[in-house]
């Protein structure tokens, strides 16, 4: 096993354990988008708790904010605040590791979790790179529930008119929402089509929950010097746990102990 696919699954073990002490979370999201993150923070991004508070870094917007769960391990395991604490005080009162990423907590960019922002967000942040002739690259993650938010459309359209080449967006297309399929709630068809329309240089990911090609395509994006570019990642919502993949009842769902147990057991067994 690689070294980006093992961190994944021992993150996934670490998602497990906060969301069961927690007894909340998004923990098929979760499973779903860690390789992603994993990918993009450990061998792409210049992000760093030490070069976080500069300015010319690149810079990472989670819209679909409701699996922050993920982002925290990751944050936490590369040393931005004490991982621990998170598992311990994931959602309880009074803890700043809410359930959505808020900037009281250190390697958070923006306040997100009403979807539909992020794209915005990063194409405003793109843009000022631009205008002040900074270098940096912009990253945002969605969901594909959330690309039936109108306003993603709006900003695809400005990042693809201003030839934001600086800006990375990632669809975590798992294919589910809390209520359904999201061909059934909502269909958002053909995304990669969208993309391209609005001038967007489109990468799809067949497998999504890949390290190895995802970090092929995000060296793709990085070389494309004319458009903003869009990784749609086909991914499997609650990927690594039997009975949660592909099952949207763990769009946020409460393990038992004995479920718990099973899922650890799940991960430790591709890490053994």
């Amino acid at each position: 096993m690689d070294a980006l696919t093992r961190k994944a699954y021992e993150l996934r073990r670490d998602i497990l354990e906060e969301v069961y002490l927690s007894g909340a979370g998004h923990v098929g999201g979760d499973l779903s988008v860690i390789d992603i993150l994993t990918v993009l923070y450990h061998r792409v991004m210049d992000i760093t708790p030490e070069n976080f508070q500069e300015r010319n870094r690149d810079h990472f917007l989670l819209s679909k904010g409701h699996c922050v769960d993920a982002l925290y391990m990751v944050l936490g395991d590369l040393g931005f605040f004490d991982r621990e604490e998170a598992k311990r005080t994931f959602s309880a009162y009074g803890s700043r590791y809410i359930g959505h990423p808020n900037t009281e907590v250190p390697g958070i960019e923006i306040n997100s979790g009403s979807l539909g922002h992020g794209m915005a967000l990063g194409v405003g942040m793109a843009l000022a790179g631009k205008m002040d002739g900074l270098d940096y690259r912009t990253y945002v993650v969605l969901g594909d529930g959330e690309m039936a938010e109108g306003s993603n459309y709006e900003a695809m359209m400005a990042a693809g008119q201003y030839c934001l080449n600086n800006l990375c967006a990632t669809v975590d297309l798992n294919g589910l929402q809390i209520s359904g399929t999201t061909d059934e709630v909502m269909s958002t068809a053909d995304l990669g089509k969208k993309f391209e329309d609005f001038g967007w240089n489109v990468i799809h990911v067949p497998d999504g929950n890949d390290c190895a090609q995802l970090l092929e395509a995000y060296e793709l994006a990085a070389a494309e010097k004319e458009k903003p570019t869009a990784v749609i990642a086909h991914t499997v919502k609650g990927k690594g746990v039997s009975f949660m993949e592909n099952n949207k009842s763990w769009h946020h769902g409460v393990m038992t102990e004995e479920q718990y147990r099973q899922a650890v057991k799940e991960i430790e067994e591709v890490l053994a």
